[in-house]
């Protein structure tokens, strides 16, 4: 699928090394994830993995170049929570500002939504105050996208010897029916979306 000249595919596997060289930064140099150590190639590799085995995982490529990703995850893994999923988006941080990331949450809602999932959720790191680790462009990004502010936990993670807040944000995909069917996985509805 392609959004301008920015073609959106599914991942692979071998896709790793491109996206760890995207995310590498985000974990070394911000707050925006708030993870401390930049993952091994094959820990990226699992990853990947993991969540194709029921979610899409989306790269964003132009000419070739991989310019960000973006995939969904379980939510919570109790059976009453099957049609909500946890999004997560990383453009390469020399890249934003031209669609890419638009592009990518355009398609992986075309994809959720296909498969039958109803709540999107984005967990995101949020500045008390912007500093040079960490700004409100997500919360604006997501807000861009249609989510909505779902609630904030105050001071519960901290980096680079600072304390985030991070917030929670949702958007809805469909209409909530009584015996709402389960979703499929993503293997079952990428062909036909083309991915």
């Amino acid at each position: 699928m392609t959004d301008q000249t920015i073609t959106v595919r599914a991942a692979v596997p071998e896709d790793a090394p491109a996206l760890l060289a995207i995310y590498g930064p985000y974990v070394a140099e911000t707050a925006i994830t708030f993870e401390y150590d930049i993952p091994s190639e094959e820990e990226f590799c699992w990853r990947i993995r993991s969540v194709l085995s029921k979610y899409p995982y989306l790269v964003a490529e132009r000419n070739g170049e991989v310019l960000g990703y973006a995939y969904a995850g379980s939510f919570k893994t109790r059976a009453a929570y099957a049609w909500s999923v946890e999004t997560s988006i990383y453009v390469a941080r020399d890249k934003k500002g031209l669609g890419i990331g638009g592009a990518l949450y355009r398609t992986l809602e075309r994809v959720l939504a296909a498969q039958g999932i109803l709540n999107l959720y984005a967990c995101i790191a949020c500045p008390q105050e912007e500093d040079e680790y960490l700004t409100g462009d997500s919360v604006a990004f997501h807000t861009h996208m249609g989510y909505r502010p779902a609630g904030r936990f105050r001071q519960c993670g901290c980096k680079f010897g600072r304390w985030y807040d991070m917030v929670w944000m949702e958007k809805q995909l469909g209409v909530h029916t009584p015996g709402q069917a389960l979703p499929q996985t993503f293997d079952q509805v990428r062909r036909s979306l083309g991915l």
